[in-house]
């Protein structure tokens, strides 16, 4: 049991400081402290939790694994506490820029279609968005909002789901006519396939047989950096893609894409975030705005900027994906 007298909300809001600021001084000077106030109320944290929370030197601060792990719950810690506060709070009127950032998919089918509602609704609020398929680091590009398409890795950022979506390999109705029968996975081997190329891509496409789940490795003429790109290339006729049903379930209900293999698709889903940097301050209105809207308005199963006079999706793909 803690004694009374430690503030341990407190002790987690400067570390949280310290960390965002990279140095006990830049929190200091945040927070109007010393920096020997600061170094001495780290210490004390770390004397009474009995481990190494970071590393200092005359250039950084590093995180051990035990400072990450303190980091990220305090951060969960300080968030719950100000949601409390928020709760019985008068309501702030979100007003500013918002500076946020999208993959090239999202942004294309949801982000802008939907900017429009939300900057109707909150008129105060200026929106500052960036579309592209590199993963910023939000501190250094100055984003408060990025959205995330797939799996989330342990960070220092606060993540809220979005919504999931199946994974299809597609192809345009031109291409299947002139290449060999695709019935089996094994005979991917007598097709072109369009790859990715960024670093964090597995080389692999995974399938479902037997009940077992395998990968087999996905090699192709051509690789992209992007969906889009591939998207693209598929609509083309270039080859076999493997893509979210939320980026190609348009073109699969107008006919452009025709998904293959369903027999041997393994159900994954692939999952879309809004992720935001949490602290111990209040996080601004128009952030908490904006991500409450997306949580309320995004449906990875309609994309707002496909024509509403085509089927929003086909539904014997919808069962074979979700089997």
């Amino acid at each position: 049991m803690p004694r009374p007298e430690i503030n341990r909300s407190g002790e987690m809001e400067v570390f949280v400081r310290v960390v965002e600021l990279g140095g006990f001084s830049s929190a200091a000077r945040d927070l109007r402290m010393t920096p020997s106030a600061i170094s001495k109320l780290v210490a004390r944290l770390e004397s009474r939790l009995g481990v190494r929370l970071m590393v200092r030197s005359t250039r950084k601060l590093q995180l051990t694994e035990e400072g990450a792990t303190f980091h990220q719950h305090a951060l969960r810690v300080l968030n719950d506490l100000d949601e409390a506060e928020r709760s019985v709070a008068v309501c702030q009127t979100p007003r500013g820029r918002l500076r946020v950032n999208s993959n090239v998919p999202f942004g294309r089918l949801y982000l802008l279609p939907l900017a429009p509602r939300f900057m109707a609704g909150h008129p105060q609020v200026q929106l500052d968005i960036t579309i592209t398929d590199e993963v910023i680091d939000l501190m250094d590009e100055r984003a408060e909002i990025a959205i995330r398409v797939g799996p989330m890795r342990p960070s220092q950022l606060i993540a809220r789901k979005l919504g999931e979506a199946g994974m299809a390999i597609v192809a345009a109705p031109e291409y299947l006519a002139r290449k060999p029968a695709l019935e089996h996975w094994n005979d991917l081997a007598r097709h072109d396939l369009i790859t990715f190329n960024f670093a964090r891509h597995c080389d692999e496409w995974p399938f479902r047989a037997d009940g077992r789940r395998f990968s087999v490795p996905a090699h192709g003429r051509v690789a992209v950096g992007d969906g889009e790109s591939a998207r693209q290339l598929a609509l083309a006729g270039q080859g076999l893609a493997r893509l979210s049903l939320f980026h190609v379930g348009h073109d699969i209900a107008a006919g452009r894409l025709v998904p293959v293999l369903q027999d041997f698709n393994p159900g994954d889903v692939e999952e879309v975030h809004a992720v935001y940097v949490g602290h111990g301050g209040k996080l601004p209105a128009r952030v908490r705005a904006f991500i409450d809207f997306l949580v309320e308005t995004v449906d990875l199963t309609a994309p707002p900027g496909a024509n509403e006079a085509e089927p929003r999706m086909v539904p014997a793909l919808e069962g074979a994906v979700s089997a």
